[in-house]
């Protein structure tokens, strides 16, 4: 978005939300805690969002990518487009919280904070909708399968930027470890691609007592568990950040039986695309080296997963204005750390500027400072009322009117 900036901070202008509407939210996002849905099933959240929207005034699309809910509002004769998303989905985890809004499906549970992110962007939407003062197109993205399953690739396969085009497009995650209401921001690259891999070494079994008539794929299997880490410490730049992990290796069933095969299921995650590349061509060679030397045979089943998030600079610019403007300096961290998760926001980001950004869900002793994907966590209602204004703020300040005869965007 070059050239477009906030108006001045010099004067701080916060956002207002009626403290019954941020109340009524805190109650939409328990309702959608108690019922979480899995990737793709999100159809009561879905149609909770879209019923919302549509007595709001909203022109609202459902059905893109299987349970997607996308809300259009245009005021004015402006032509500036932006995009808001949220994520629905849960995850296949037990909730172990003890709270009065805790899950009724067992072993289903929102511990990633999409209910939270949900119902920030709907307060937003039912304010704008009453009191927003906006000139152009605005986009609510309810987004669902974030947890793995490239909901937001679905979505744009349905044609979600053909039919609702943006000019930017945003998107906030909550995240323990900041303070409860932080607004944290990193341009750039800022979350890890994810590939994951199975490998699968297939050797001669034999007696355990006699491992000379075999080819032992466990021993070689564990040999590669080691050495893969070498990639990490001695073929990758010590300032570019890659994770490998093994997190499951299988072989055998008997202590003198030397098996047929090994498996190893990996993850890998990095913050640059070439340094991805460079890391899977690498695997596949050291693999490939191992297997011979061990004289077994290597299948790798290569599944790409998520791209590096990159947030474009100038929008991230902006998006941090934004932030100081309406809510001070001292809520604002605007160079946060990259973070080793991923996130399908990045797909979108790959095809319209944007930013994904963070706002604390608290930290030490607070409310909140449990890490999400845990059985104890739980999204800090606290950041329904920040959240939401600061979306308002975000949407009015770009789609702001243009004064007449006064160029608004230097």
């Amino acid at each position: 978005m070059p050239g477009l900036s906030a108006p001045s901070s010099s004067t701080r202008l916060p956002v207002a939300l009626a403290p019954s509407l941020v109340e009524e939210f805190i109650e939409v996002r328990r309702d959608i805690h108690r019922h979480p849905e899995m990737a793709f099933d999100e159809h009561r959240t879905a149609g909770l969002v879209a019923e919302q929207l549509q007595a709001w005034g909203y022109q609202v699309t459902t059905g893109l990518g299987g349970t997607g809910v996308v809300a259009q509002r245009v005021r004015g004769s402006g032509t500036r487009r932006i995009g808001l998303r949220a994520d629905m989905d849960a995850l296949p985890i037990i909730e172990n919280t003890g709270l009065a809004w805790s899950s009724c499906h067992h072993g289903v549970m929102h511990a990633c904070g999409h209910d939270g992110h949900t119902a920030m962007l709907l307060a937003a939407a039912k304010h704008l909708s009453l009191h927003g003062e906006f000139d152009g197109t605005l986009n609510l993205i309810f987004q669902p399968a974030e947890e793995g399953a490239g909901g937001a690739l679905k979505m744009m396969e349905d044609g979600l930027f053909e039919r609702f085009p943006c000019d930017a497009i945003f998107a906030m995650h909550n995240m323990p470890g900041y303070a409860q209401g932080q607004l944290v921001f990193r341009s750039g690259p800022t979350m890890a691609s994810s590939d994951y891999v199975t490998i699968t070494l297939h050797g001669r079994g034999g007696h355990g007592g006699m491992p000379h008539r075999a080819d032992d794929p466990l021993v070689a299997a564990s040999s590669l568990v080691m050495a893969l880490q070498t990639i990490v410490s001695r073929n990758t730049d010590p300032m570019q950040p890659v994770v490998i992990t093994v997190g499951a290796f299988n072989a055998g069933h008997a202590n003198n039986v030397i098996p047929d095969a090994a498996k190893l299921e990996i993850g890998v995650r990095a913050l640059d695309p070439e340094v991805r590349r460079a890391t899977e061509r690498r695997i596949k060679a050291l693999v490939a080296a191992h297997a011979e030397s061990f004289n077994v045979r290597a299948d790798i089943d290569w599944r790409p997963g998520y791209a590096v998030l990159v947030n474009d600079p100038d929008e991230t610019r902006f998006a941090i204005d934004v932030a100081r403007r309406h809510f001070g300096d001292d809520r604002v961290n605007p160079d946060g750390a990259m973070l080793t998760g991923s996130e399908d926001f990045a797909f979108m980001l790959e095809r319209v500027p944007g930013c994904y950004l963070f706002i604390g869900n608290g930290s030490g002793d607070e409310a909140g400072a449990c890490m999400v994907h845990n059985p104890a966590y739980d999204f800090n209602d606290g950041n329904i009322a920040i959240g939401a204004a600061y979306w308002v703020a975000l949407a009015q300040d770009y789609l702001r009117p243009i004064p007449d005869g006064k160029p608004s965007r230097p």
